[in-house]
């Protein structure tokens, strides 16, 4: 079996994808793009849309975590994404797809409109990443990337409020999830990877530590990546 995961650096999304190729036991090649040119690749390379993380298996081209998340537990049933019993499965997939539409944008955009405030820790979502040359280089020609990307992610002022305002609502929900047994149990699902990916990447933020230390979400998060990179000082609280 042969894969090729197609990335971009700090990606949460492309970190899920990653996640759940290793608990299925696949070896995979990862290859990290860059921000706002990854779309003109990926189109080139023959996938039909413009986003990561875009899988290569076996010849097939799949895109998105939760179409990743399907080809994956068709491809080999153990350790499953996904619970047997229908009703648990519904559950699980309606998670995931919250965690998809509604979680998965707000830490990108935050974390985006966040760099355009305080970039002098651009470099660190770069850490690992295997784009050619060396991070310290490419966090020092990445402004005009990063400008594009926060275009294309919509990471304006007024949507970062929104977020803002929104975010503690969501992490309740995280924890809630977690206390119905629906993710954080001993039994990794899809669900728990497309969340999990998200908060710790809220967790590279010092503004979000007060909002998720010591809560269910945040051991959620730290359990499942044990590698995250990037880091940011507040930019949106004294």
């Amino acid at each position: 079996m042969r894969a090729t995961l197609f990335a971009l650096p700090a990606s949460h999304p492309s970190l899920a994808a990653q996640l759940m190729l290793e608990h299925k036991g696949i070896d995979y090649r990862r290859v990290d793009l860059v921000a706002a040119t990854h779309r003109t690749i990926l189109r080139a390379l023959g996938f039909p849309r413009k986003t990561v993380p875009a899988l290569r298996l076996d010849g097939a081209k799949i895109q998105g975590t939760r179409e990743i998340a399907l080809a994956l537990d068709a491809l080999i049933s153990t350790p499953p994404l996904f619970p047997a019993d229908p009703h648990r499965r519904r559950h699980v997939e309606e998670a995931e797809a919250w965690g998809e539409e509604v979680l998965q944008p707000v830490p990108r955009r935050l974390v985006w409109n966040a760099l355009k405030r305080d970039s002098s820790t651009l470099g660190s979502y770069l850490e690992g990443a295997r784009i050619g040359i060396p991070s310290s280089i490419a966090a020092r020609t990445a402004a005009p990337f990063a400008m594009a990307a926060r275009r294309f992610n919509r990471a304006t002022d007024e949507n970062a409020e929104r977020d803002l305002a929104a975010l503690p609502g969501m992490i309740e929900r995280v924890d809630d999830l977690i206390a119905r047994g629906v993710i954080g149990g001993a039994e990794r699902n899809a669900a728990d990877f497309q969340i999990a990916t998200s908060i710790s990447l809220l967790l590279t933020m010092e503004d979000f530590h007060p909002l998720i230390e010591g809560r269910p979400a945040e051991r959620l998060a730290r359990e499942i990546v044990k590698k995250q990179p990037g880091h940011l000082p507040r930019v949106f609280t004294s």
